[in-house]
């Protein structure tokens, strides 16, 4: 699905003055649009590599991700972990995805930094006993909501929320807003920017981002 958003020269301004993705991230976004149908959801080059810069400045010892693909935003996201203990627990509810992404994560040589859980995420969240550093939800839109709100009782103090797609591909810009995806992904811009317990901010990065932490 293209991006409706930015526009194809800028994506390609962005991405000479960007740093280049290194050879096996490279590969798994190439294998990803060449043998998935639905490849438009890796986080990709320019969002990889922000995803990578936010771990490396938060220094994270648990990170959580809600939806693995096939595994690029996890081997970004688990760049800054810290030395010892440092942990990313993502979850994937598609068995396939899921074989794929581990067979990624052993390529990038993260396997052991990274736990892989295959399920519902709403029932596997609670049962994972960690304060979490960095978040990033980026699965089912209509559960945006509730991941929220499973997860934010568990952030850390100085922890924060990258929350993926809230745009929704320049849907949630139409008046009406129509389908149950950019629907999903309008009360959930508004639940977050009505919570008081929150600040955030929304960037266009990609299809759109909100990074969201405690007050």
């Amino acid at each position: 699905m293209p991006n409706e958003v930015i526009s194809p020269v800028a994506e390609n301004y962005i991405t000479k003055f960007t740093s280049p993705e290194d050879s096996v991230l490279k590969q798994i976004n190439e294998e990803t649009v060449k043998e998935h149908p639905q490849a438009h959801m890796i986080s990709g080059h320019i969002q990889g590599k922000f995803l990578s810069f936010i771990s490396n400045i938060i220094n994270p010892k648990y990170v959580l991700e809600i939806g693995t693909f096939t595994g690029y935003s996890a081997i970004c996201l688990a760049e800054g972990l810290q030395k010892k203990g440092g942990e990313l627990h993502t979850i994937e509810l598609r068995e396939e995805d899921a074989a794929t992404a581990l067979k990624n994560f052993k390529v990038a040589g993260k396997e052991n930094l990274i736990i892989l859980h295959v399920g519902n995420a709403k029932e596997i969240i609670p049962t994972l006993p960690y304060e979490w550093d960095l978040v990033f939800i980026d699965a089912d839109k209509v559960g945006y909501v509730e991941y929220y709100e499973l997860i934010l009782p568990r952030l850390s103090e100085k922890g924060v929320i990258i929350a993926d797609n809230v745009l929704f591909h320049g849907q949630v810009l139409d008046e009406p807003i129509k389908g149950k995806n950019a629907i999903a992904i309008d009360a959930f811009n508004k639940h977050v920017s009505n919570d008081s317990r929150v600040e955030q901010v929304m960037l266009t990065i990609r299809d759109g981002l909100l990074l969201i932490k405690k007050k």
